[in-house]
């Protein structure tokens, strides 16, 4: 949930998606150690009538930073009303564990549209008062998939995995369910957040809130519209890719300790990655619908 604001309309997404039955929401988790994320999370949740979802925060080792145009503080500060404040937000990897040994076997989809910081603390954790199995040990058994906004393909260098290059490394190599991996060619063209940007103001939305704001201000420039990196992500968590995209694999994902990757088609690693199917500005348009979405 930062630096970028395409985070803003993925979490939108997602409770659209759950307000019309197609998911539950168990938990979200700041993948980012800056202060403001978990509460800009806190807020979104709130928003959409869902303030006791779980919410956590990562580690020292995580990448701790938010934009320049402190989008974060500002959204935060407007809908202070919607949390309380003085919340001690708990460590994503024991929301993660906690959360997992309630779940049935192989029932829960884990889409990440940030670091990978949660899921290394998460694949390395020990046995606790949650469960007695170690981390992997409890993904392989309650997971069915991770979907991440991650990567390029056939090779790139991006963001969400470069900014912990090494948790990336580790994670990638040792995650033991299925993988699908929207990557970065894929929302970088499919462009949204203007017509949220223009809903009305007496919503008193952050979601309208936060476009409106960051279109005009964040990168120090005026946009009409913001790639949907995240968004891609998120309806394809809980969706069928294959309504919208195509789906590439198996194979598998290769990172690099530099933050790198590579794409290796001749190895079954249950690594699968997306390719554009539609025109985008088809994507963009149901995206965008549910991006509106009000409670």
């Amino acid at each position: 949930m930062g630096p970028d604001y395409d985070d803003v309309g993925a979490l939108t997404v997602l409770h659209a998606l759950s307000s019309k039955g197609e998911c539950e929401i168990l938990a979200t988790v700041a993948s980012d150690g800056h202060p403001d994320i978990a509460p800009t999370i806190k807020v979104i949740n709130a928003y959409f009538g869902k303030p006791d979802i779980p919410i956590g925060i990562p580690t020292e080792h995580a990448p701790n930073f938010t934009a320049n145009n402190n989008w974060n503080d500002s959204l935060i500060t407007r809908f202070e009303g919607l949390i309380k404040s003085g919340i001690d937000y708990p460590r994503s990897v024991d929301i993660y564990r906690k959360v997992l040994a309630s779940q049935p076997d192989q029932s829960v989809t884990i889409v990440t549209v940030g670091f990978t910081s949660n899921l290394y603390d998460l694949i390395k954790s020990e046995p606790d008062d949650f469960s007695s199995l170690n981390g992997m040990g409890l993904v392989k058994k309650k997971v069915k998939e991770w979907v991440a906004m991650a990567g390029g393909f056939p090779t790139g260098k991006e963001f969400n995995v470069e900014k912990d290059s090494m948790a990336s490394y580790e994670v990638f190599k040792q995650w033991p369910t299925r993988i699908l991996f929207s990557g970065f060619e894929i929302g970088v063209r499919i462009r949204t957040g203007v017509e949220v940007a223009t809903m009305s103001e007496s919503l008193n939305s952050p979601i309208q809130w936060a476009y409106a704001y960051n279109l005009r201000t964040y990168g120090g420039k005026v946009s009409d519209n913001r790639a949907s990196w995240d968004q891609t992500a998120v309806l394809c968590a809980v969706r069928d890719p294959e309504d919208y995209f195509y789906v590439n694999g198996p194979g598998k994902f290769i990172a690099y300790p530099d933050g790198s990757n590579s794409w290796d088609p001749d190895t079954n690693a249950q690594h699968y990655f997306l390719s554009h199917k539609y025109p985008f500005q088809k994507i963009a348009d149901i995206l965008e619908e549910l991006m509106m979405h009000v409670p």
